[in-house]
């Protein structure tokens, strides 16, 4: 056992066993806590019921077992029975898949996707399902992050009023929140890595292959991956390699034969002396506060021997052209695959029964917003277009970009701000993102590794420093985010799980 004083609002990673109050601003109690993953597994049970069900309703767990402590103490393997919150577009055998949508409101599969198998198998226990940006924000143009039709509208809980970006917006909050060890969301384009660092937490986008996709909604073959969402970048490692494997299913996992491998190895004693990192300085945006946050992520850097060389680039903008029309393409394909593999009767088997459904359902589906990105779908069907379009698109984002970025500086990594703080949540205009920030794309579009680590905040509102590396390098991807983690040198700040408020100078 070991003391802390905490309170109902702490950080995400406190445990409190003992009763607590019901409002987040509770006083302050003097507590015995366990580090044992039974124990922690019933005081997160309890901060669901007690956060999300009730109090500030944050909306971030779809579905969860309450009773997920005797679980925990039956697991066997590295994990120790360690929870985890699965985005609920991941296939698990006890709560249904719906993707937010109500069309696939009974997609009760009973199977588990082989990434759910593997982490089972490492110990891990599947605390429950989050929500999300519904279809993992592929829908409308027009939509607003983090709302489903099934579990509305995630609150960031360092600001109720203000967003968590998406697709994977209830496993960063979740998170966040304390809800449990650690969640596993999916990326296409920033839907691991945005929603990490506006929640404050890590997120790692490994590269496409490491994990397999079978059984998860698919959006794109040559982007979409899952990855970890946790506290600390040893969480994301132990996560990642407890859910990495190969899947005769999933041809891009058989390029990843022989690479995948214990990712905490060299975690702790990894240096960052002479090691040299390129700095994206057109990616940092238009942000005073966010450059001045990023500028001293990179002193902490600079002072523990690594070695900035600034790169002054701008990217070729056929790479998101050719982009939207591979995931266009694509979404119908995969889509129509993972829907008539459904084992269940009446359930949606193609993009064209998904557009059927959300136009007869409009008042619950398409209230906030509509879904022109899959009527667009639905008519891009040229094959011999899509594959010119994917290979220009893969060959910039990877060879052109990243790997002639790399060669070219001398450099082993990249970095630059992940993304701002969290805008306000507003259904009726969308999303307010500020896109002069980050350099996600190039990694997501050529399926290479992106960690995102929390450097502060503005304002009580967390922003994240990204770091790339080449396609497999992620375990020295990893590496180099837990010698920044040890370099930090920002505060970090706490859930307040109400709105926003100005910080006091």
């Amino acid at each position: 056992m070991r003391k802390i004083v905490s309170a109902v609002a702490a950080l995400p990673f406190v445990l409190v066993l003992a009763a607590c109050a019901s409002t987040p601003d509770a006083e302050t109690v003097e507590l015995e806590v366990s580090d044992v993953p039974w124990v922690a597994a019933k005081v997160q049970a309890e901060r669901i019921a007690r956060l999300d069900d009730a109090g500030p309703k944050l909306n971030a767990v779809i579905a969860y077992d309450p009773e997920i402590a005797a679980k925990s103490r039956a697991a066997k393997g590295p994990l120790m029975g360690r929870t985890v919150l699965v985005k609920d577009n991941i296939e698990t055998r006890e709560f249904p898949t719906t993707a937010g949508s109500l069309a696939l409101a009974n997609n009760d599969t009973g199977r588990d996707a082989p990434l759910i198998a593997n982490l089972r198998a490492a110990g891990g226990v599947v605390m429950g399902k989050t929500n999300l940006s519904e279809w993992a924000n592929i829908r409308s143009n027009d939509s607003t992050s983090g709302w489903s039709a099934v579990g509305g509208l995630v609150k960031n809980p360092f600001a109720t009023d203000r967003n968590s970006c998406g697709s994977s917006s209830g496993s960063g909050a979740a998170v966040a929140a304390g809800f449990a060890w650690a969640a596993i969301g999916t990326e296409t384009n920033g839907s691991i890595t945005c929603p990490a660092s506006i929640n404050g937490i890590v997120g790692f986008k490994p590269s496409v292959g490491l994990v397999s996709r079978t059984h998860v909604v698919p959006i794109s073959s040559t982007q979409d991956t899952a990855g970890p969402m946790t506290n600390t970048v040893h969480d994301a490692a132990m996560l990642l390699g407890a859910i990495a494997g190969e899947d005769p299913a999933d041809a891009a996992t058989l390029a990843a034969q022989n690479r995948i491998s214990d990712y905490t190895a060299g975690l702790d004693s990894y240096s960052l002396q002479g090691v040299r990192i390129g700095v994206m300085r057109n990616q940092i945006g238009n942000r005073a506060d966010v450059r001045e946050r990023f500028e001293a992520a990179l002193a902490d850097l600079e002072r523990a021997g690594a070695v900035l060389v600034d790169i002054e680039f701008d990217p070729n903008n056929e790479m998101y052209r050719d982009s939207f029309t591979v995931l266009l393409f694509e979404l119908r394909e995969e889509m129509g695959k993972y829907l008539t593999s459904l084992p269940g009767e009446d359930m949606p088997r193609s993009l064209a029964d998904l557009i059927a459904f959300n136009a007869a359902n409009a008042d619950t589906e398409m209230r906030w917003f509509g879904q022109d990105l899959f009527e667009l779908a639905e008519t891009t069907t040229d094959h011999e277009a899509y594959e010119k379009a994917r290979e220009n698109a893969v060959r910039i984002a990877g060879k052109e970009t990243l790997d002639k970025l790399l060669a070219d500086n001398d450099v082993q990594f990249l970095t630059a701000p992940t993304r701002g703080p969290a805008w306000m949540s507003d259904l009726v205009l969308g999303d307010n993102f500020n896109g002069s920030i980050g350099f996600g794309s190039p990694a997501a579009i050529a399926g290479y590794p992106h960690l995102t680590v929390p450097m502060g905040h503005v304002e009580g509102l967390p922003v994240g420093i990204s770091f790339f590396g080449a396609k497999w390098a992620d375990h020295d991807v990893l590496k180099l985010g837990a010698a920044y983690e040890r370099a930090r040198t920002a505060q970090l700040p706490e859930p307040t799980f109400g709105p926003w408020k100005p910080q006091a100078r």
